[in-house]
This record gives structure tokens, C-alpha cells and sequence, in this order.
């Protein structure tokens, strides 16, 4: 059974999220301060970490930058606050997903089951015995090793980068909507919000492009989407 971290100081909203979940078959730890939830996310023994932003002792932004430095596992960011500039901060500190209060309970399950299920199949990727390599424009993908190359320089990358460009270079030259790319790389609806896509468009451009202003590879198609250009 899949079990997951719950960062949250309202008891109440905690124990509906938990009870939701459990419901689901997924086991929940519920965690009330954020120092002590940096503690347990360190653990590694989590399938994901649920982090609210506004909690005491260590706000959900910095413990998600501390997780994200040692650990790949799924970081879903909760909070009240509809801001895009919360959003981008919080993607910029690598989570994964960004989701808005006041939201349903079976749209968190959805989410949380998306990135469950995502992970494992990245996970038992990397075990098989056999490794794929993507090569396109002087960018080379491993999805055994999850590792991406660019001019035979390292680039570091988190879960959600990773597979983001992985489809992308899979699917070159096609034109997809931020819509399509949610669900094919997030795996659910984008239930109206698609700055997800966006935020880690713009991280993706600055890892792999000479000029991210001006990109050349991952090129924006005005009014269609986005389009990995390989020749």
C-alpha cells in the first residue's frame, strides 16, 4: 500500500484529506509543523509529500527546496492563495503539482494517484536492463538512468522536467496544447489550470536552450501550444 506525507496545521482539512485518501487505499501520515516535516520527507520512506505553503516553522516553499535537493519522491504544493507568482514559486522549487484551496477531495485523489502512478512507472524504468537514449539537438535523454545530457554536460532535472521533455522528444515536431500536455504528462485533467505547463516550459528552456528568450528548440506556436523542433 502506497503511503504519503501530509504537511498541513489544520486539523480538520487534514483529517478529511487523510480520510479521502485512506478511502483509496493509500496509507497517510499527517505531519503539523514544517521543521518536523522536513524531518519525515528526508526519511524516503514516502510515495509523495503533500505540503500546504502556510505552515509553522518552516513555510511549504523551503521545505520543498530542501526536500527536492536530496530526494526525487512526488511534491504536490496545497494553498488558499491563487496568485500565479505562488504557483511559479513553487514549481521553481520543484514540485511537481500546485493545487488551489478551496478544491474537491477526488480531485486531490486524482492528482495524488496521477503522481503515484507515474513515479512507479518512471521507477521501473530506470530497473530495466535496458537503456533508451533520446538524442536531439545536442540533448541526450536516458530514461534508465534518468539522467540528461546536454553537450556532454550533466543537467539536473526534476521528476515532472524529466518526463515532460522525455514526451516531448518522443513526440517531435508536433504541435500539443498546454491542455494535452497535462494530460499526457501529468495524467489527469488540467481541471481549467494549465500554469503547471507552463512554469516548467519556462524551466525546461533554461536548462536546455542557448538563449531560454529566444528558444529554438522548444518553440512556442501562438494560439496552438508548444513544439519540440528536431531536424
Amino acid at each position: 500500500m502506497k503511503e504519503i506525507l501530509l504537511v498541513e496545521d489544520d486539523q480538520d482539512i487534514a483529517e478529511l484529506q487523510r480520510d479521502y485518501l485512506e478511502l483509496n487505499e493509500i496509507n497517510v501520515n499527517i505531519v503539523s509543523d514544517g521543521l518536523v516535516g522536513l524531518e519525515e520527507g528526508l526519511t524516503g520512506r514516502y510515495d509523495l509529500i503533500i505540503l500546504d505553503i502556510m505552515i509553522p516553522s518552516m513555510s511549504g516553499f523551503e521545505i520543498c527546496k530542501k526536500l527536492r535537493d536530496k530526494v526525487n519522491t512526488p511534491i504536490l504544493m496545497v494553498s488558499a492563495k491563487k496568485e500565479d507568482i505562488d504557483k511559479i514559486r513553487a514549481l521553481g522549487f520543484g514540485a511537481d503539482d500546485y493545487i488551489t484551496k478551496p478544491f474537491s477531495p477526488n480531485e486531490l485523489v486524482a492528482r495524488v494517484k496521477s503522481h503515484l502512478n507515474r513515479f512507479e512507472r518512471l521507477t521501473k524504468g530506470q530497473q530495466s536492463t535496458s537503456d533508451e537514449i533520446l538524442e536531439a539537438n545536442d540533448i541526450r535523454l536516458n530514461t534508465k538512468s534518468h539522467k540528461v545530457f546536454s553537450s556532454d554536460q550533466e543537467i539536473n532535472f526534476t521528476t515532472k522536467e524529466f518526463e515532460l521533455l522525455k514526451f516531448l522528444m518522443k513526440n517531435p515536431n508536433q504541435v500539443f496544447s498546454k491542455e494535452d500536455l497535462f494530460e499526457r504528462v501529468w495524467g489527469l485533467d488540467s481541471f481549467g489550470d494549465t500554469s503547471t505547463v507552463v512554469v516548467h516550459i519556462k524551466r525546461l528552456r533554461e536548462k536546455i536552450e542557448f538563449d531560454p528568450k529566444n528558444p529554438v528548440f522548444l518553440e512556442t506556436i501562438w494560439g496552438s501550444g508548444y513544439r519540440f523542433n528536431h531536424n
